[in-house]
């Protein structure tokens, strides 16, 4: 396993929709485990293909403590509610806002076995995450969404405590 560096904004391949993953094999077995020793390196709970500059719809997720997992194909089949968080990315170093999310959401997509999987997350990091790579994976940033550019907050910024947030 291998950490890999994190593209930022700016790096096209960050706004591109990615390609559907169409094999399983070891090549995507190893993108994954060096995904996961990426994001894990970076400390934060999600993490798309892209990001490591790899055009392909594959997703880690992973908190401290429990077993990270990834995704193939993620799709999200169903949002309800919202809520008013902040959200930062690791492909946006160094900057948050606050964005509106669902509150209840639900994905499926393939384990790497192959086999469909579905997860449902509500209120939770893992639901914003569920709903933040797989915007990765279509080619959409947090920042996109935001009412206004000027929501945007420098981490310096923030007192230490608002800072100390897990990015997506």
């Amino acid at each position: 396993m291998t950490v890999r560096p994190i593209r930022y904004l700016g790096d096209p391949v960050l706004r591109k929709p990615a390609k559907k993953v169409r094999r399983i094999d070891d090549s995507i077995r190893r993108l994954a485990d060096d995904m996961i020793e990426s994001m894990i390196a970076a400390q934060g709970v999600g993490l798309a293909a892209p990001q490591l500059g790899v055009s392909l719809r594959l997703v880690v997720f992973g908190l401290p403590g429990e077993e990270p997992w990834s995704l193939i194909n993620p799709v999200i089949v169903r949002r309800a509610g919202e809520r008013r968080l902040d959200e930062g990315c690791l492909s946006v170093p160094g900057y948050r806002a606050p964005l509106t999310r669902s509150m209840r959401v639900t994905i499926k997509g393939l384990n790497l076995d192959g086999k469909e999987v579905r997860f449902r997350e509500e209120d939770s990091v893992l639901a914003q995450a569920f709903e933040h790579e797989t915007d990765h994976v279509n080619g959409t940033l947090y920042i996109d969404r935001l009412d206004s550019k000027d929501d945007l907050v420098k981490l310096s910024d923030l007192a230490p405590a608002a800072a100390d947030q897990s990015d997506t």
